[in-house]
């Protein structure tokens, strides 16, 4: 019994110390400002990063549905060579997107094979004239109301393939009509539309800081298959991408999606780390308010650190070409809880490394919403990299656990 008391205190005293001495990331805000440098971006069709705003431009291509004009951004595509020529994620597993899921992936029509080279149609539409709310709860997280601010209709998906041809693209629709566009409140463009440009044909987007393989990385952020999940990602409401391939799968050789962690209950306080996590973006990334040019409060939040920094499973620039495959922007949300010993001893300061949290929840120490093994909780999230603040992920920072003889998902 002494024996195993020993142990049990000797292994808490060593995960104190490993998570305390999280690496250096831009804590103090200071060093997180000015433009994020070309050799940075996994996107070459990014055209400027403001880093003192946490807003990135990318181009815009015009669409319709039905008559009417809609707007999009292209992000990703499963063909290396059309992602090498549009500047844009290679990201070979989204042509699994319609396994098990013939809806996943909206089939458009277009003069030009290569998506964005001519007008397309769509079949699709969102309505983005709902507003957002989220009404925080006792503890911040979860709300006591939400409400996503866009929501896409039964044919509308962030996934489109042209009539004709095999490659998949992820293209979200960002804004709907001729303009005048509404970038405060956000009626007629996706919540992150900052500002947009149909002459000059660009957008810029608010976007997302997170963490991948032990790096500080940046992703923008579309559709989400369930409701709270769009409000919390300030994205839309996608449900008809709900069956995509495969909950807890991120490595499925017939899948689509990759593994996100977000914590529910790590450290607040403005920057991350420590802080990470819905709790700390509720407060301290004042989610409840609407995003815009003219709330310079809530940008200098997110600046600081004040975004949840989700922890990312799969990067493009990983050095070994099997797990830099497995990159998807379709993210498999894991909702990582810390426990109550957890909690009590300090250690639900930030991750920054998928395999660490696996470590930690097959120790006990993470668990999902209930105690339950740490898992999926099958929300889909669209959340497309774009780059890195200052080392690009290169491998994971732990080993992958097993538990008795399997790989850990």
């Amino acid at each position: 019994m002494l024996r195993r008391m020993i142990s049990r205190h000797v292994l808490i005293v060593v995960l104190l110390v490993g998570l305390m001495n999280t690496p250096a990331f831009a804590q103090d805000g200071e060093q997180v400002r000015g433009d994020l440098s070309a050799n940075k971006l996994t996107m070459q069709s990014v055209l400027h990063v403001d880093l003192n705003r946490n807003i990135a431009r990318v181009p815009l291509f015009k669409g319709s549905v039905g008559g009417t004009t809609v707007w999009y951004v292209i992000m990703d595509v499963s063909d290396e060579g059309l992602a090498r020529e549009l500047g844009i994620n290679f990201a070979p597993r989204l042509a699994n997107a319609t396994n098990g899921c013939p809806g996943c992936v909206q089939e458009v029509r277009s003069s030009d094979s290569v998506l964005g080279r001519a007008e397309v149609e769509f079949n699709g539409m969102i309505d983005f004239s709902p507003a957002r709310i989220y009404v925080p709860g006792p503890m911040a997280f979860p709300p006591l109301e939400a409400q996503p601010g866009a929501i896409g209709d039964r044919k509308y998906t962030d996934l489109v393939r042209i009539q004709g041809t095999t490659a998949v693209y992820n293209a979200p629709m960002v804004a709907v009509g001729e303009g005048p566009f509404d970038v405060l409140d956000h009626t007629n463009t996706n919540d992150r539309v900052m500002s947009i440009d149909t002459d000059n044909r660009t957008v810029d987007l608010l976007f997302i800081r997170a963490f991948s393989h032990g790096k500080d990385v940046f992703y923008f952020t579309f559709g989400a298959t369930s409701a709270l999940g769009a409000v919390l990602e300030r994205g839309t409401f996608v449900p008809a991408q709900g069956l995509l391939p495969f909950q807890n799968g991120s490595e499925h050789p017939d899948g689509t999606r990759s593994a996100i962690f977000a914590f529910t209950n790590g450290q607040t306080g403005p920057t991350s780390p420590p802080a990470q996590g819905l709790r700390h973006v509720v407060i301290d990334g004042l989610l409840p308010q609407e995003a815009n040019l003219l709330n310079t409060t809530l940008l200098e939040a997110l600046r600081i650190g004040g975004d949840s920094h989700n922890v990312l499973d799969s990067f493009p620039t990983l050095r070994d070409p099997r797990l830099a495959r497995l990159y998807s922007p379709m993210w498999d949300t894991r909702l990582a809880v810390w426990s109550p010993l957890a909690v009590a001893r300090g250690l639900n300061v930030a991750q920054t490394d998928a395999n660490q949290i696996r470590q930690l929840a097959v120790r006990g120490l993470v668990t999902s919403p209930g105690g339950v093994p740490l898992g999926s909780n099958n929300s889909v999230v669209n959340c497309p990299v774009f780059g890195f603040l200052n080392d690009p992920p290169n491998e994971p920072q732990a080993p992958r656990p097993r538990v008795r003889g399997r790989v850990v998902d």
